[in-house]
């Protein structure tokens, strides 16, 4: 079992640590319920370098990223970062993740811990198929990276302490080089995966203590606490993003996961499945990716069926929890077409009881 340049520090603090995507990761601290709340009101450091990273160079690499994700890249410039997924050639998604934009020679595309190796093994087959030479053009460089998310309101506040640069003025989805807690060519990023507002810090594995060290005491006055697996999970179930291996698979399209918004059908954009993709959305599909609220009490987990009021099987729970914000059942559906519009009831069933729900609109948290 792998573990993260972190390691130390969440043994350190007491961290419950669980076995995911092949690392030993903290799933709480001081407990889930308090470590979102404090996400959502001040601020938060989650270790995320179990996440995969590619480098993709040379003056092929504009033409392969542009083929093998489904997003549009000819609209980044330098410094932009892009979500997207890569489509499998079937209809389904290999992988969600992130395409940082350095120049046009350039990228790094940020992948899910759990999919390194297939989505490392997916891009070398399209990469030796544009003339990229793996090693050389395209490298895998997952376990190099240490990286660290710092989300919430007042996250960026907290870290211009350590940096020149002016962090609090940077626009969301964006990133820069720079020079932070005395480490040079850092990048930092920001995206995030909580809803909170923050940045990403990717630095060499070697500087990680510095890192960790510096990002707590900058925070420290803040209200700053260590996050786990399991406050990530609900926090990002409350804005409604997909997880893979949850609401998206190799078997969901982005269509009906909801994520046309990062499926571009331009014309200079010929991406694997294109043509599927584009008949799913002029088509329109059977079901569809859904959030909802509990109207009755009860805690929907994934796979729990979703009936309507006669008792039809209409779809199936995806991902569910109780939101730490608002103190009910919440979760995300797919659900065959008649049951999309938002305020529909639909009916979960929970522990062999039919517990109402309602169809509503993501974000399902708005804070």
């Amino acid at each position: 079992m792998k573990e993260t340049p972190f390691i130390k520090y969440h043994k350190k603090l007491g961290a419950k640590i669980i076995s995911f995507a092949g690392f030993n990761m903290p799933v709480e601290y001081s407990g889930i319920t308090k470590e979102h709340v404090n996400v959502r009101e001040k601020l938060g450091v989650f270790d995320v370098s179990h996440m995969g990273e590619f480098w993709v160079t040379g003056p092929k690499s504009y033409e392969f990223v542009q083929k093998i994700t489904s997003n549009d890249v000819s609209i980044l410039t330098d410094g932009k970062v892009q979500y997207s997924c890569l489509p499998n050639g079937k209809g389904g998604i290999i992988d969600d993740l992130l395409v940082y934009r350095f120049n046009k020679e350039k990228y790094l595309m940020v992948v899910n811990a759990s999919n390194i190796e297939k989505d490392w093994s997916w891009c070398v087959k399209n990469a030796l198929k544009a003339g990229l030479v793996p090693g050389e053009n395209i490298l895998n460089v997952s376990d190099d990276i240490a990286q660290l998310a710092v989300q919430g309101p007042f996250a960026l506040k907290a870290m211009k302490k350590l940096t020149e640069y002016p962090v609090e003025e940077m626009e969301f989805h964006t990133f820069a080089e720079i020079d932070f807690a005395g480490i040079e060519n850092v990048i930092l990023s920001t995206t995030g995966y909580t809803g909170a507002g923050g940045c990403e810090i990717y630095i060499p594995n070697k500087y990680a203590s510095e890192l960790w060290e510096a990002v707590m005491n900058a925070g420290e006055e803040y209200g700053i606490m260590p996050i786990g697996l399991g406050a990530r999970d609900t926090l990002r179930l409350e804005m409604g993003f997909c997880l893979y291996g949850n609401e998206i698979t190799e078997n969901t399209s982005p269509i009906e996961a909801g994520l046309g918004w990062i499926t571009k059908f331009t014309e200079n954009n010929n991406f694997i499945d294109k043509d599927f993709l584009l008949s799913q959305k002029e088509k329109g599909v059977t079901r569809r990716l859904k959030g909802f609220k509990m109207i009755d009490r009860g805690i929907p987990r994934q796979h729990y069926k979703v009936t309507d009021s006669d008792a039809s099987l209409v779809g199936e729970v995806t991902s569910g929890t109780i939101s730490p914000m608002m103190k009910k059942g919440i979760g995300m559906a797919y659900l065959k077409k008649g049951f999309w519009k938002e305020g529909t009831e639909i009916n979960i069933l929970i522990r062999n009881k039919s517990l109402r729900a309602k169809v509503v609109r993501l974000p399902i948290y708005k804070g």
